[in-house]
């Protein structure tokens, strides 16, 4: 039987009983293709391409909707471009997003630290964590390549 992360957004939205509309539709097709994140502003263009009735409300209703549902997360990711925000479907294991400054690259890594992180916040706060997101900001080694070894043999500055 397929998992949530591996069922499309239609069949999961399908099975939740949830009108799907042919514009809908569309969108859903271009999240579950999209590699990386995407913004509203690309999504809508990318839709538009494919039916010209689209529109940036009807983008942003079913952003709304995926997010109520749990199926997707908004990132600001650190702001490297501006307000805008970014989308992802939401995977089985929280991820850690590491973004440059310089050149807007994004990286996604998964640890186990963040399992160990969410217990500890369960165990000092009581709250049950239903998911987390870590963003981090640094300068990539295309921008900031690194340093040769110091004169001490210590790491570079």
């Amino acid at each position: 039987m397929p998992t949530r992360s591996t069922m499309s957004l239609l069949a999961i939205l399908e099975a939740r009983g949830i009108r799907l509309t042919r514009q809908r539709r569309v969108l859903l097709r271009l999240l579950d293709r999209a590699e990386g994140h995407v913004n509203a502003r690309d999504l809508l263009r990318l839709a538009q391409q494919e039916d010209a009735a689209i529109n940036r409300a009807t983008v942003y209703r079913t952003l709304a909707l995926l997010k109520g549902e749990g199926l997707i997360d908004e990132l600001d990711l650190l702001h490297l471009e501006g307000e805008e925000h970014f989308y992802e479907r939401r995977r089985a294991q929280d991820h850690v997003h590491v973004g440059c400054p310089g050149c807007g690259r994004i990286v996604e890594i998964e640890t186990a630290l963040i399992p160990a992180l969410q217990l500890e916040v369960v165990r000092r706060t009581g709250f049950q964590v239903s998911s987390m997101r870590i963003e981090v900001r640094g300068t990539c080694p295309t921008c900031h390549p690194p340093a040769g070894p110091s004169p001490a043999g210590g790491p570079g500055v």
